[in-house]
């Protein structure tokens, strides 16, 4: 039966006990990570956050009532122990903090009894994570879990001792706010006092901090809860962290100086690892020639080569039919694979259409230096031989190909670069490399819409060399954008907002809004820039994703205490569902019937 604590009190978490207090008397309180009753000794592995204390009861240093009470202790029983910390009487455990010592209980509570767990509690779980989730309030008692969270608030901490310092205060903004439809879906929540009128919740704080700018705060900075009501994959969530900032009186070199100092204090407090400043910049466009993305890797090489020029008077139709439409023809070199079985290969050619590629062309080279290629029979000797010069092909690599719209090439060896890395294990976690993107376009053409939409979002400043092409040739125009890589990760994002009225009015007018159109859905933020407007400029983090990455993990949910899954839904608390007919009543809503 669970007992009370009664006048204990907990002197120590486990982990806090060292070999300096032996012969102290300490109070431990945690969960039993097991027991071994051995008849006239029981040792128990007691476990809270900070790790596991063994603790050791015998007959003699504990009362009878006692020793009997420990005997029948079971994994995730919570208890409370007094006793005296002694030398530890089997071998050493090297691989616990506290593996030289035990506490030699002279008390015993049992706080809380537990049921047999449906997973065992254990580092590193085979449990699938359907069942973890469920119980996910077992799953987050699991030590490398804890560990994560530990990390992911000490990195909260970190960034606002630090920002404080910078002169950044930290500021609040609105959780229910006006519905805008440009970018992702927003979630939306009925008003009861307004009916027929919705909040949506924010997608980011970015209006707001830009009216606390537009009011003289000067350098705000919050760690904000966003929501995108948009299709899931692996690593998004419905509702995510930001680390939020935005600065007045700066440019984009002011931006990234802070941010530079940030990162190496985080990487420094929190993995005593040290970020080289200033970090590499990049412009997009040499991103995309080079890598195929604007978040490249670069822990590996495996470069795009550009061989347009060179296959251009080939007779292999499908460069021939990419240059002709205005596309290119690029490949990569995965260095040492020649010896790619063909079944492998023909694995990857099913890779690359996943990402709207119509098929992949490859040269491998054995390593006696003869030629396999799906495309030789269309290339002139002279031809393949200066193909092969072109992409620095060795004895036993294999070259790969695609030729397309420029676009779909990037998108397609971008992807494939990574898969190779991936099956190559070229990919280490204990390296960060950085990098900053810049000079991204300020618009991208989309056909849905059969419109130039904003790249970023339309309060993005045009580099002022390209403000010239606004109106002849809007997709050459750049945008004083940056974003922050991490292997291969865009971790942070921002710009420099337009604060002049006449280039905000050509932006919109460019995206193809109206006066009124604009006017509706901004009219707050510029009317308020009618009242002097300061030049700024922002960056947020995603908080997840940063410490994903520091914490060496594959997902984000394993740095999120309570996650959804894929479908948006939450496997422990089954949200979302349907409620009551008395609560939608008062809300004014009315479900529609799905049709057949």
């Amino acid at each position: 039966m669970a007992e009370s604590m009664k006048g204990m009190h907990r002197s120590h978490r486990c982990t806090e006990v060292t070999k300096e207090m032996i012969g102290n008397q300490v109070t431990l309180m945690g969960w039993v990570q097991k027991a071994r009753n051995k008849g006239g000794i029981v040792f128990v592995d007691l476990r809270d956050r900070s790790g596991i204390m063994q603790l050791i009861f015998e007959n003699g240093s504990i009362d009878e009532a006692g020793f009997e009470r420990a005997g029948k202790l079971r994994s995730e029983f919570v208890i409370a122990v007094t006793g005296v910390v002694e030398v530890r009487s089997g071998a050493v455990n090297e691989n616990l903090k506290t593996g030289e010592i035990e506490i030699r209980v002279n008390t015993l509570r049992v706080l809380s009894e537990a049921e047999t767990p449906p997973f065992p509690i254990e580092e590193n779980s085979k449990t699938r994570e359907e069942l973890r989730l469920k119980y996910r309030y077992l799953d987050l008692r699991r030590p490398d879990l804890q560990r994560n969270l530990i990390m992911r608030s000490k990195v909260a901490t970190l960034v606002r001792q630090f920002m404080a310092n910078e002169g950044f205060l930290e500021i609040e903004t609105p959780t229910l706010c006006k519905s805008t439809p440009e970018g992702a879906r927003d979630y939306l929540v009925p008003s009861r006092v307004h009916p027929g009128c919705f909040y949506a919740l924010p997608q980011s704080p970015q209006l707001f901090k830009q009216l606390l700018m537009c009011s003289g705060y000067d350098r705000y900075i919050q760690i904000a809860r966003c929501y995108r009501d948009e299709d899931l994959r692996a690593d998004r969530q419905p509702e995510f962290t930001q680390i939020d900032m935005e600065l007045s009186f700066v440019d984009v070199d002011d931006v990234i100086d802070v941010n530079e100092r940030l990162l190496a204090f985080l990487f420094k407090e929190v993995l005593d690892v040290e970020v080289q400043l200033p970090i590499q910049r990049m412009t997009w466009k040499e991103a995309m020639n080079r890598f195929g993305s604007d978040k490249p890797d670069l822990r590996f090489g495996m470069e795009l080569v550009d061989i347009s020029e060179v296959v251009k008077n080939c007779e292999f139709v499908v460069f021939k039919n990419a240059l002709e439409a205005g596309g290119s023809v690029r490949g990569i070199n995965a260095k040492g694979q020649g010896g790619m079985p063909r079944k492998k290969i023909d694995k990857l050619v099913e890779f690359v259409k996943g990402y709207g590629a119509k098929g992949l062309a490859y040269v491998a080279i054995q390593e006696d230096g003869t030629v396999k290629s799906s495309f030789g029979k269309f290339m002139k000797e002279e031809e393949m031989n200066a193909l092969i010069k072109a992409m620095d092909g060795q004895n036993g690599d294999l070259l790969l190909f695609a030729a397309d719209k420029t676009k779909l090439v990037w998108d397609v060896l971008g992807a494939l670069r990574l898969e190779l890395a991936e099956q190559m294990n070229l990919l280490d976690k204990n390296e960060y490399r950085f990098v900053w993107i810049t000079e991204f376009p300020l618009l991208e053409w989309s056909e849905e819409e059969g419109r130039f939409t904003a790249m970023h979002h339309p309060f993005t400043m045009p580099m002022e060399e390209d403000l010239e092409f606004l109106d002849s040739d809007p997709g050459r125009v750049r945008a004083k954008a940056y974003d922050i890589v991490l292997n291969g990760n865009e971790i942070g994002g921002g710009s420099v907002r337009i604060h002049q009225d006449h280039i905000q009015e050509k932006m919109f007018e460019v995206l193809g809004f109206t006066k009124e159109r604009a006017h509706e859905q901004f009219g707050f933020l510029l009317d308020a820039f009618k009242y002097g407007v300061p030049p700024h400029a922002g960056l947020a983090y995603g908080l997840d994703r940063l410490v994903m990455l520091m914490a060496k993990q594959d997902s984000i949910r394993d740095v999120i205490a309570f996650p959804k899954v894929k479908d948006a839904s939450c496997l422990m608390t089954e949200a979302p569902e349907r409620v009551e007919e008395k609560q939608l009543q008062e809300l004014g809503i009315e479900i529609a019937a799905e049709e057949e």
